[in-house]
């Protein structure tokens, strides 16, 4: 028999939206400071990464087929052992270049398809295993050379739902390339006083309650609701971070879906200082909800993860061009900020 209480204390996640259109919105270019949004992007540059970068999802990672990235301008290829463990390395085959990420796997085995050299993960022939990191939502692979830093035996991760661990999260990642360097896919995220402007279809009534103010007080805090469909919308409160040079997270703290996570990891594909640099955008969405509903959601993830992949692309449609438009304007000494 259900409890009377739970009944009363029960709400709805929609609510029935009655502001202003867009139009009408209170200006925040005055609010969006340069200042505050280059003071907070300074602070994420210096935060050490321990030479880690996404490489990928994790479940874009089966196993039996390699799956191949250019990172900072290194080739890198990746693929999973029997058991399951992803390994990584170079992405050119030690005997005459072969590109690995077109051999195949056999039991585990990295076999390449110019003249069948075998690689099992560790070092062979000059080819040397580079160090990987599987989280359970992406991989990310560590460059010493190209991070420049002092290593880290794991990258930074952030916290997520603890209950993505027992299968009681939904999570999804999304990937698009943009011309720009990562610090201008950062900048993005740390402005978060664009949203309602610029993702009209997606937010509304975004008000940025919450600044940092130093190191240890280091958050954008906003109240914004999300648009579901027409008027309807779920408010909730969230704080942006960045706890690495190439991250930037989203925690939902207060309203429905508490706890949940977007993380937004910026991945340079071509060298430092590169002329056209680009970067890979992988967001990551982990969302969690203590509603009894929600394991609903978890059996339709199959279903849920390309609609949330399509709300990605068209959010970072508009975000890979503000992202563009700032390298572009900074690499000719336009930008004003």
């Amino acid at each position: 028999m259900n409890d009377p209480g739970s009944r009363a204390r029960w709400t709805p996640p929609l609510r029935v939206r009655r502001g202003a259109g867009w139009a009408a919105q209170a200006p925040t270019w005055q609010e969006a400071k340069p200042s505050v949004i280059s003071a907070a992007l300074k602070r994420a540059a210096a935060r050490p990464s321990g030479n880690w970068f996404v490489a990928g999802s994790s479940r874009g990672i089966v196993r039996g087929r390699p799956y191949g990235r250019t990172v900072s301008g290194v080739e890198v290829v990746l693929w999973r052992t029997d058991t399951g463990e992803v390994r990584a390395g170079p992405g050119a085959c030690p005997h005459l270049g072969a590109p690995l990420r077109e051999g195949r796997v056999v039991c585990g085995t990295l076999v390449c398809r110019w003249h069948g050299l075998a690689l099992e993960g560790g070092p062979f022939a000059g080819w040397e295993p580079l160090p990987v990191h599987d989280d359970g939502v992406l991989v990310w692979v560590r460059l010493d050379e190209a991070g420049g830093e002092e290593p880290l035996e794991r990258p930074v991760l952030p916290v997520r739902p603890v209950r993505l661990s027992t299968g009681g999260a939904v999570d999804s990642v999304f990937t698009a390339v943009g011309r720009c360097e990562p610090e201008d896919v950062v900048a993005n995220r740390l402005d978060p006083w664009h949203g309602s402007w610029f993702h009209p279809y997606s937010f509304v009534d975004l008000r940025v309650v919450d600044t940092p103010r130093d190191e240890l007080d280091d958050g954008f805090a906003v109240e914004v609701s999300f648009r579901v469909a027409g008027r309807l919308v779920v408010p909730v409160r969230a704080v942006f971070t960045a706890p690495e040079p190439r991250t930037v997270v989203m925690h939902i703290t207060e309203g429905e879906g508490a706890s949940s996570v977007v993380e937004t990891h910026a991945t340079p594909l071509t060298p430092r200082g590169h002329a056209r640099p680009r970067t890979a955008v992988t967001e990551a969405v982990v969302a969690a909800s203590e509603r009894r509903g929600f394991a609903l959601a978890r059996a339709a993830a199959p279903v849920l993860r390309p609609l949330m992949r399509r709300a990605a692309g068209r959010l970072w449609r508009d975000d890979l061009a503000y992202a563009e438009r700032r390298w572009s304007l900074r690499s000719t000494g336009r930008f004003p900020g």
